[in-house]
């Protein structure tokens, strides 16, 4: 508990000071901690027969560098949505319901397809994938994960912008999304060792 506190504290902090590097430094760090859950995880959950991979540093780097990249971004987001869709207009004021479910429709609407272009795209360029392999990646993966994401996001921010201070937002999501970056890590992995089957394949004299 007390360690906690020490950590909220100082994080609040961090977030008064500079807050697009804490917020930055928080999201990378929640989004790595989901890539190496999920490595983990696909690791035990491999066949006896099959060869385990073990722990590849590269990809979690990769899961780090786009969580630092995009949680500012975020911020952003959420400050914008906080002026556009007051819960109320004075403090004695009940929550604007109506208000509420605006902030998660446009978060749906317009973040979520957003967030998810960015992340196959960079990751895909950061894989040093081709042209032709990103765009592959965007046609198996997009619309699978971004139904999804409409299945499971929506009731998340809506705790989200309820309940959650504006600085305590991101650090939220990125806690529920570690969840979310198990399953698009694990998705990620799936097409990359398809598209590198095919590579080899192709690689492979006749």
């Amino acid at each position: 508990m007390a360690a906690s506190l020490v950590i909220t504290r100082a994080y609040q902090r961090y977030f008064d000071t500079h807050p697009n590097g804490t917020l930055a430094v928080t999201g990378g760090i929640l989004n790595a901690f989901g890539d190496i859950i999920a490595q983990f995880s696909q690791n035990a959950l491999t066949e006896e027969h099959e060869r385990r991979p073990g722990w590849d540093p590269a990809r979690t780097l990769r899961f780090f560098c786009f969580g630092f990249g995009i949680s500012p971004l975020l911020g952003r987001w959420n400050i914008l949505l906080e002026r556009s869709f007051p819960l109320r207009r004075w403090r004695t004021q009940a929550i604007s319901f109506k208000a509420l479910s605006k902030r998660v429709a446009a978060d749906q609407v317009v973040m979520a397809p957003l967030g998810l272009a960015l992340f196959i795209g960079s990751i895909g360029v950061m894989e040093g994938r081709t042209t032709n392999q990103i765009r592959e990646k965007y046609a198996d993966m997009y619309s699978t994960a971004i139904l999804n994401n409409w299945k499971i996001w929506p009731v998340a921010q809506l705790i989200n912008f309820r309940y959650m201070p504006l600085p305590y937002r991101i650090p939220f999501q990125a806690t529920c999304g570690v969840f979310w970056t198990l399953y698009m890590s694990t998705l990620n992995a799936k097409e990359d060792e398809r598209q590198d089957r095919e590579v080899a394949m192709r690689q492979t004299p006749h």
